[in-house]
Order: structure tokens, then C-alpha cells, then sequence
């Protein structure tokens, strides 16, 4: 028994040390080869308990602008399925064809839609014998090589008192932009983009696929408002991410009541399936961050099924917000007295004199003023800056929401002046000058095409493990590329040889007790 015991804890020993050492070896090497995006998951995207399991019909935000080389027209943008990894392969991300995407229009401020622009998808496989989502390089969206194609349809549904009154088909069977899988998957993706790009009736222009995420903001503030001492600020947690996107310009004459009456409210919804055949709403956005910062937990949920017009169950909550008290007990920013009818008017009614319409029923909707024009000079601050083209005057692309709206609810707008932010103030990448005005989507390769080497190699060869080949000079401080293979090299080699002093020790030991010199 005691021979056994002894051989076991001398097993026990050699298996510690052996994943000791692999663990060691594999530490290493993630810790040198870590690249964006982060890990991170706790995202403002992902609002209420139930939809951040359901990532395909979570509607991450909403965009509504007059349209800046366009004055005459609107554009609608409307958000997708959150922290879309580009290299998340093999099934990349497809719109669900149980769902149905909607805008919603209120063109004369009682809270119910009077327009509802509505997106349902349709998909194709062309070999399901491969997993590859495609099989060789995309040139174009009816390209072959493109095993995976999607379509979708728009209808526009005009309404009255919440019943249907028309319907009409302004879209049918437009294809869309595929995920970025990488370069050498698609060597020229803003070509596919552009092909995307459509007319629809009613002199329309509608874009469906990927983008990379226009949100930016510092996503620590959950981690008790940025640590509780602002220790850790200014890294853009969506940088490197995608979302799936539909965007839609069309006349401000479609959408508003009227020329005296311009302003609209603006949110979006996705409905679902359920178990017996209904559509179900399952996600709800208007305003940026509503959800996540105003709603507590107890009624996330219950806002996302709701609707605009019901929205006086929710008052209390942005009358006596919970935030401003945070940021007293954590930062000494004195909360503003309440009720705080300052932040109705941001997000339930309008501001008046600005973007509030006559005779308005308080509802968390976007509202936007149609009539005021693109500004010359665009302020991330809208607003607050003295740019009345900006949030909350609907909300365009690089408006800095996140820093506007620490500062309101701070009560910037009763006098307690502020510079609260979260030092991001643009997001990674450029936007565009002409509709979609996103910025392309994050190319799930980061590095060469494989193949590019003057002498029919590669920078790394995947048949030979990743090697890297003999170089008549060091490679130079800046190649990250081959830093990180280079110590992944080392970190595995450190691993081998702990693993072989272990046999070491641990045969040592057997003969020592077998009596063998």
C-alpha cells in the first residue's frame, strides 16, 4: 500500500509539474500574443437581462440625422448584434430570417408610429458539403465564391391609431454586404459595399450588411463609474468590433407631418417568433443609453417589450435617475434637485423651441427636427456646443453621447456646469462623407495575404507550424507580427524543457526507491 501510495503522489507530482509547465508556456505566449478586440463583454449594447443572450435581435442603437450632403433628406441607421468579432468564423454574421427589424415614425408627436419602415431577411446556401462561408475570393456579391448569400425586403407600413392602413413594398430580394471575413477572402471589400448601396422607391437609398460599430465610449463606467477614482478612462472598448447594419435615406417630405410641423420621433424594435407562431417584441431602442443607465434591472426587460405611448410607467425613473447620485457618492458631483424635469425634456418630450412638437405625449422616442440644417461645423457636443444639429436634436454618427450625457444628468442644462466625460470623444475610425456614412467594417486578417514573399514564401508558413524563415537581417522592432510568434516560440520551449527536467526528476525518484544507482 505504501509502494502504491507513493507511486500515485509521484504521478500526482509529475502531472502537476507537466501542466505547470504547458500552463506556463501557453500563459506566456497569450500574454504577448493577445490582440484586439479585448474580451470584453459588458457592453451598453447589451441592455436588459434577457435580450443578452440573444444577440441576433438585440438592437444595439439608432441614429436619425438630416443628412449632411443631402439636407432634403433623412438618414435612419439601426444597429445589430454586438461585439461582432471580425474573425469569428466559421459561421459569420447572418440577419435572422425569424425576425422582423423596424424603424418606427412618429410624425406628429403622440407617442404612436404613423410610418413603420420594416426589414425581413432571407438566406441562401450554395454548397452545405463545405464549411466555408466562402470558397474562394469575393469579388463581387454574386460571386460563386460567396457561399452564403443574404437578401432582404423592406416594407413601408403606414398606420393609424396602431392598426395598419397600407402597406408597401419599397425593397425586394436587395442583397447583402457579407461579413469581412479577411483579405484574402475579400481583397476589396469596399467594392462589395458600394454594390450594396441601392435605390428603393420613393426616392430612397438603403444599405444592409456590416459596419464597424460607430458607438465609442469607455465601457469601464459599469465597473463602478470608471473604478471609483477615474483611475482607468479613455480606451474605446468597441474599437475593433462590427455590427450588423441597415440604413435607409429617405425625403424628409415622406416622413414628417409637415413643413410647420418637421419634427419626428425615431425608434426602432425587433420582433421575434415565438413558441406558438406570434411575433413577440423582443428589443427596444429611441435614445442612447435609456435602458442601460436609466431603467433598472427590474423593468429592463418589461422596457423592451414596451411601447413608446406607455412610457408615463417609466417617468420616475428619468424624474429621480439613479446616476446622479452615483456620481455624488463616488465623486462628490452635488446631484441636481428633482424632480428633474430638465432630463423629460431630453428624453421623453423634446426640447422646446428646438425639437419638441406641439402638443407632445411624453415618450422615449429620437426626436429630430427636420428643418434644421446640416451644421458646417459639426460639434461632438451638439447641443451643449451651441450646435443645434446634434444630439439630442436627433443623433448623428460622431456625436459624443456618452460625455453629453454624464454632463446633463449632471445638470448642465439647470445650471451646474460641467466637463464630465469619458475621454473618448471619436470613434477609431473616420466616417464617411456620403451615404452610408459608416466606416467599412474591421477585416477579420489583420496581417499580409499568405504568399508574398520574393521567393515563394510567406512573412509565416502554415505548413511548417508558423515557422519563420531565415532572415538575412532581424526583423525590426516594429514587426508585432513575428514579436508575438517569436516569444509564443519561446513560451512553448520554455514548456518543453520544464516538462523534461520533470521525467527527469521523476525517473530519479523510481530508481532511487528501486535501490539503482
Amino acid at each position: 500500500m505504501k509502494a502504491n501510495t507513493g507511486n500515485r503522489a509521484g504521478r500526482r507530482g509529475l502531472a502537476t509539474l507537466v501542466c505547470g509547465a504547458l500552463a506556463a508556456g501557453g500563459l506566456v505566449a497569450a500574454g504577448v500574443s493577445a490582440l484586439e478586440p479585448g474580451a470584453a463583454r459588458a457592453s451598453s449594447h447589451r441592455e436588459a437581462p434577457l435580450i443578452s443572450g440573444q444577440p441576433q435581435y438585440d438592437n444595439t442603437d439608432v441614429y436619425a440625422f438630416v443628412s449632411p450632403d443631402k439636407p432634403d433628406t433623412t438618414t435612419l441607421v439601426a444597429n445589430w448584434i454586438p461585439f461582432e468579432e471580425p474573425a469569428g468564423g466559421p459561421n459569420f454574421y447572418l440577419f435572422p430570417e425569424d425576425a422582423r427589424y423596424d424603424i418606427h415614425i412618429d410624425s406628429d408627436g403622440d407617442g404612436q408610429g404613423d410610418l413603420l419602415y420594416r426589414w425581413t431577411f432571407d438566406t441562401k446556401v450554395r454548397n452545405g458539403n463545405t464549411f466555408l462561408y466562402n470558397t474562394g475570393p469575393v469579388t463581387a456579391l454574386d460571386d460563386p465564391d460567396l457561399n452564403i448569400t443574404q437578401t432582404y425586403d423592406i416594407d413601408l407600413l403606414k398606420l393609424k391609431d396602431q392598426k395598419v392602413v397600407s402597406t408597401k413594398k419599397i425593397a425586394n430580394g436587395l442583397p447583402i454586404a457579407p461579413s469581412r471575413v479577411g483579405k484574402a477572402s475579400m481583397p476589396d471589400y469596399k467594392k462589395l459595399r458600394d454594390q450594396a448601396v441601392r435605390k428603393v422607391a420613393g426616392g430612397g437609398t438603403s444599405y444592409v450588411g456590416q459596419a464597424d460599430d460607430p458607438f465609442f465610449l469607455d465601457l469601464r463606467v459599469f465597473d463602478l463609474l470608471y473604478g471609483g477614482d477615474l483611475s482607468e478612462v479613455g480606451r474605446d472598448t468597441l474599437k475593433g468590433y462590427n455590427v450588423n447594419t441597415v440604413a435607409l435615406q429617405v425625403p424628409n417630405a415622406e416622413i414628417r407631418q409637415s413643413e410647420k410641423q418637421p419634427t419626428v420621433g425615431i425608434w426602432s424594435t425587433t420582433e421575434r417568433k415565438n413558441a406558438g407562431g406570434d411575433w413577440a417584441q423582443v428589443s427596444r431602442l429611441g435614445n442612447p443609453l435609456v435602458n442601460e443607465v436609466v431603467v433598472p434591472l427590474r423593468d429592463k426587460d418589461k422596457f423592451n417589450a414596451s411601447a413608446p405611448w406607455d412610457d408615463a410607467q417609466f417617468l420616475p425613473y428619468v424624474q429621480k435617475p439613479e446616476l446622479p447620485k452615483l456620481l455624488e457618492k463616488f465623486y462628490g458631483v452635488k446631484a441636481p434637485a428633482e424632480p428633474r424635469k430638465d432630463l423629460v425634456s431630453v428624453f421623453l418630450t423634446g426640447v422646446q423651441g428646438l425639437n419638441q412638437p406641439p402638443g407632445v405625449r411624453p415618450a422615449e422616442t429620437l426626436r429630430l427636427n427636420t428643418s434644421i440644417k446640416p451644421s458646417a461645423d459639426p460639434k461632438r457636443l451638439g447641443v451643449l456646443d451651441g450646435d443645434n444639429a446634434g444630439f439630442p436634436n436627433g443623433r448623428r454618427l460622431a456625436d459624443d453621447v456618452v460625455d453629453i450625457e454624464l454632463q446633463a444628468v449632471a445638470g448642465e442644462l439647470v445650471g451646474a456646469k460641467n466637463d464630465l466625460g469619458d475621454a473618448v470623444n471619436a470613434n477609431d475610425q473616420a466616417f464617411g462623407g456620403t451615404f452610408p456614412y459608416l466606416a467599412l467594417p474591421t477585416s477579420g486578417s489583420r496581417g499580409p495575404v499568405t504568399g508574398g514573399g520574393t521567393d515563394g514564401t510567406s512573412a509565416r508558413d502554415a505548413l511548417a507550424g508558423g515557422a519563420v524563415p531565415p532572415a538575412s537581417s532581424p526583423p525590426s522592432s516594429g514587426d508585432s507580427d513575428d514579436t508575438v510568434l517569436i516569444a509564443s516560440a519561446a513560451a512553448g520551449a520554455a514548456g518543453v524543457l520544464l516538462v523534461g527536467l520533470g521525467l527527469g526528476w521523476w525517473r530519479s525518484r523510481r530508481r532511487a526507491a528501486a535501490g539503482i544507482s
